[in-house]
């Protein structure tokens, strides 16, 4: 039997209720009243709404308690109970879902037979009963891994189609290329045209492809690799790829475009930043993802 009557398991219709005894912050009462609770766990409690102040739900981690106050922690909801090999949701709300999608996932795909990002968010928003479905955005590789962006109506998705470099005014990727990259910055600019096989071809001069323009900067490197940080002012398909091609240090594990170097197991390119202005509310929103460990090996001592 539970002696202490605070640690019932909770529910939507039985949340968990603490009563605020003397000032503290919110993460810090949590924690001190239900001891031995992860502090990421109350976090993600914190970030997915489950968490009540006096009937009034808040995220932040630092609210003001005063005596006499209640706390309300309910049914973890949905989102926090999803969990997939593939891919993270960093951010959702009713228009838009933001992704950390893994290397080896499509983005989408005619067919139904295959998994994809979209796929599994419209498993999502089933499950928690959103009347809506996953509209693509932009697309990354199979095995390009990092942030995505999806919206939940093709009005949405088509606002940032028709105002692209409007609405997003950052991307940047990190990749592993083969070499020591010189100089160390730079701005790669060509025109790029796919072949019938669907290989993408660079060329300096207009030979009817679309024009694309990729800045980059190293980070690191050695004689043998380089962490390179790829900022994209245009988007266009396989654009970091050819240019990293174009450079004569190709990405590591990109057989396709000319490296022949997988020491490091899979495409060794993060799309590790995403900035956009929202189409409904006009803010500012700004998400980065951590690089991939792999990507440090090389430059390890």
């Amino acid at each position: 039997m539970n002696s202490n009557p605070e640690r019932k398991p909770h529910s939507k219709s039985n949340p968990l209720k603490l009563k605020v005894a003397e000032p503290s912050k919110l993460m810090e009462f949590i924690m001190h009243k239900l001891d031995g609770i992860s502090r990421t766990k109350v976090k993600r409690w914190l970030a997915n709404g489950t968490v009540s102040v006096d009937g009034e739900r808040t995220s932040q981690f630092d609210f003001e308690l005063k005596p006499g106050m209640t706390v309300e922690i309910g049914k973890p909801s949905a989102k926090e109970r999803f969990h997939n090999k593939w891919l993270t949701i960093v951010y959702e709300d009713k228009h838009l879902v933001v992704i950390d999608k893994k290397e080896g996932l499509l983005t989408n795909s005619p067919g139904k037979e295959q998994e994809t990002a979209q796929s599994i968010l419209n498993q999502y928003f089933t499950a928690t009963q959103q009347r809506c479905r996953a509209h693509t955005i932009h697309r990354l590789d199979r095995d390009t891994s990092g942030l995505m962006l999806f919206a939940k109506d093709k009005k949405i998705a088509m606002s940032f189609e028709e105002n692209w470099k409007e609405k997003v005014y950052d991307r940047r990727y990190v990749a592993v290329v083969e070499g020591r990259l010189e100089p160390r910055t730079g701005t790669v600019e060509s025109y790029l045209k796919d072949n019938k096989a669907f290989v993408t071809y660079s060329s300096p001069v207009d030979n009817g492809g679309k024009y694309a323009v990729t800045h980059y900067e190293v980070l690191v490197s050695n004689n043998n690799y380089s962490l390179v940080d790829f900022h994209l002012e245009t988007g266009r398909k396989n654009q970091i790829r050819v240019h990293a091609q174009d450079l004569g240090h190709p990405i590591v594990g990109d057989e396709k475009y000319g490296s022949h170097d997988n020491s490091l197991g899979r495409l060794c390119l993060h799309a590790y930043r995403l900035c956009f202005i929202h189409p409904t509310t006009g803010k500012e929103h700004e998400f980065e993802t951590p690089f991939p460990k792999v990507f440090e090996k090389p430059f390890h001592k």
